[in-house]
C-alpha cells in the first residue's frame, strides 16, 4: 500500500516535498530509470575488497563503483547471512545504475564474511539458527548498527568515486532492513534514502524500535513487506505509516505477496517452496532504482 498522507502544513519549508509529490516522483523516476537501465548496463563497474576501520574494530568488505567518474553512494546492509557472492551481485547491479557501493560485512565483530552461500541453510534445524544468533546479536546490539553507519558513510566520504555533492542511499534486506533505519537516523545530514526490504524488527514494544526514530531521519523511505512478514504482524505497516506521517518524513509502504526473503537470490527452500520469488523481486528493485533516481539524483 501506497502512503497517501494528506499534504505538509501550509508552514512548511519550499524545499520540503510533500508525500503526494514523493509518490509522483517515484514513478516519474520509474519511468526514466526503465528508460536508463540499457545505459546503465555499459557502465562498466570495478570491485575491490577494502577494509574499514570502525570504533570496534576492522570491518571487511566489497567497494563496487563504475570503472570512471564520481556517484552517490550507496550502503547496503546484508541479511542474516551477510557479505558474500549474492550480495555483492546486489552491489554491483545497483553501482551499474551510477553508484558508488559499499557493501559491508556486518559481522566483523566476530568473523570474516561467514557464508558464501544461503541456499543449503535450514531454517527448521536448530543447529543452522545456533550459527546465526550471534552473528545477528554482534551487528544489532544497541549501538552498533549506528557506529557502523558512520564508519561506512565517513569511508564512502572519503573514497574519489563518490559524490560528496550527493547524498546517500542506503539499502537493507532482513535483518538489514532495522539497520537501513538505524543508519538514516545515525547520519541524518548525509543519508538521503533508505529502502528496507522484508526487513525485520521494525516496529517492536521496546522503547528502541527503529520506527521510533522517524523524527530524527531526512532521507526519504521505502518499505517493501514480505505477505508473511505481514501475516504475522498485520499492524506494523499501520505503525510505520503513521510513525512516519507524524514526523512529516516522506515513506511509501508496501506489502508483496512473497515470502519473508524474497528479494535475495541465494535464499533456501522453505516448507517446499523457493523463498526467492524473481518477478517480485524485480518489482522492488525497480522501486529501489526509482527512489534513488529521485532522492539522490
Amino acid at each position: 500500500m501506497i502512503d497517501d498522507q494528506e499534504n505538509r502544513t501550509n508552514d512548511a519549508q519550499p524545499d520540503e516535498i510533500t508525500r503526494r509529490d514523493f509518490t509522483t516522483l517515484l514513478v516519474g523516476a520509474g519511468l526514466a530509470a526503465t528508460l536508463q537501465t540499457a545505459a546503465a548496463a555499459d557502465l562498466g563497474v570495478v570491485e575491490t575488497d577494502v577494509e574499514i576501520k570502525t570504533p570496534d574494530g576492522t570491518c571487511d568488505a566489497a567497494f563496487i563503483h563504475p570503472k570512471s567518474g564520481s556517484y552517490p553512494g550507496v550502503l547496503v546492509w546484508p541479511d542474516a547471512f551477510g557479505l558474500r557472492p549474492s550480495m555483492r551481485g546486489i552491489g554491483r547491479r545497483i553501482a551499474a545504475e551510477g553508484y558508488s557501493v559499499l557493501v559491508p560485512n556486518p559481522f566483523y565483530r566476530v568473523s570474516k564474511a561467514p557464508f558464501t552461500d544461503a541456499s543449503n541453510f535450514n531454517f527448521q534445524n536448530a543447529d543452522d539458527m545456533a550459527k546465526l544468533r550471534p552473528l545477528m546479536a554482534s551487528v544489532t546490539a544497541p549501538g552498533n548498527g549506528e557506529k557502523d553507519a558512520t564508519a561506512y558513510v565517513a569511508f564512502l566520504d572519503a573514497q574519489k568515486e563518490v559524490n560528496k555533492a550527493k547524498k546517500i542511499g542506503t539499502q537493507g534486506y532482513c535483518m538489514g532492513g532495522a539497520l537501513v533505519v538505524r543508519s538514516a537516523a545515525a547520519v541524518p545530514e548525509r543519508i538521503g534514502a533508505g529502502a528496507s526490504f522484508h526487513g525485520g524488527g521494525l516496529v517492536t514494544d521496546k522503547p528502541d524500535s527503529p520506527h521510533l526514530l522517524a523524527p530524527k531521519i531526512k532521507a526519504r523511505m521505502y518499505f517493501g513487506i514480505a505477505s508473511s512478514d505481514d501475516q504475522r504482524q498485520p499492524d506494523a505497516k499501520d505503525k510505520l505509516k503513521e510513525a512516519f506521517a507524524a514526523a512529516k518524513v516522506p515513506a511509501e509502504i508496501e506489502v508483496y505477496a512473497a515470502q519473508h526473503g524474497w528479494c535475495v537470490p541465494d535464499m533456501p527452500v522453505r516448507d517446499g517452496v523457493p523463498i526467492y520469488n524473481k518477478p517480485e523481486a524485480e518489482r522492488a528493485w525497480g522501486k529501489l532504482v526509482a527512489l534513488y533516481k529521485a532522492a539522490l539524483g
